[in-house]
């Protein structure tokens, strides 16, 4: 199966983005599964059901969140309307919606994880290296032939132990929520792809795709400043992988397409 990854989308511009990108990009590249991050896509900050379904009308499949899953009003209900959403999985077990979703194309199983990270990401998330080794480990009897997961993390060095972590069981892990692309994709040595951080879908003169100015006013003069996403021009930042019908990874690339 060739899957394609594209980082957290960023408000408007990288919803402008992916729409006037992803179709051709899916069509020229083979895909024949498209995940995306949407829980920044409203404004900078959450996600809700209108969102949803335009993405999936630009040929998105499947979706993954993180810390903002519920920033916007509604759509902890909402959520639960689709079947193609994964939330947290290793968050308290109050949190609607689903802690994997499935996807099926030519026989073949793929399963979508998202796990948060607990290093500098506030005090919600379980361990997310006991999680997601439960749910590859279930998926996998289940009948499941490849999993991706999507691993929403601040420190770069608990994205690459998890990497390590889920070699041989999960057959790729993708690091999110740090909107700036690594060049560090690789296959590691159990046949399971990794990248640090798959960057963003949204404004490409911003910081994080959002405004400058305030950014810089908040860092430099430490002042008060309500972000705000960027408009200018944007960029659709991720990787394509491939698997084998035993679940390994046998290719993986970033890529960066610009509007």
């Amino acid at each position: 199966m060739k899957i394609c990854f594209l980082g957290d989308i960023v408000g408007d511009s990288g919803r402008r983005a992916v729409k006037s990108i992803l179709p051709d990009f899916k069509r020229d590249n083979g895909i024949d599964c498209c995940i995306i991050n949407a829980e920044n896509s409203a404004h900078g900050l959450g996600c809700n059901a209108k969102i949803i379904s335009d993405l999936m009308n630009f040929g998105a499949d499947l979706f993954t969140m993180g810390n903002h899953t519920f920033a916007k009003s509604g759509f902890d209900s909402d959520i639960t309307r689709f079947d193609n959403i994964a939330r947290p999985s290793n968050i308290t077990p109050s949190w609607p919606g689903r802690d994997y979703v499935l996807f099926e194309k030519n026989g073949e199983k793929l399963a979508v994880i998202n796990l948060l990270g607990q290093v500098s990401m506030g005090d919600g998330a379980d361990n997310p290296f006991a999680k997601g080794k439960e749910l590859c480990l279930s998926l996998k009897e289940s009948g499941v032939d490849s999993i991706f997961v999507d691993f929403h993390a601040e420190a770069t060095s608990e994205k690459i132990a998890l990497g390590y972590y889920l070699d041989g069981l999960a057959s790729v892990v993708a690091g999110t929520h740090t909107h700036v692309q690594t060049a560090d994709e690789r296959i590691l040595k159990l046949g399971t792809g990794f990248i640090t951080d798959c960057g963003m879908c949204g404004s490409y003169e911003s910081v994080l795709g959002m405004e400058i100015s305030c950014s810089i006013r908040r860092l430099a003069s430490k002042l008060p400043c309500r972000y705000e996403p960027a408009n200018g021009p944007a960029v659709v930042c991720g990787i394509i992988f491939e698997t084998d019908k035993s679940g390994k990874c046998i290719d993986i690339r970033r890529f960066c397409e610009y509007e």
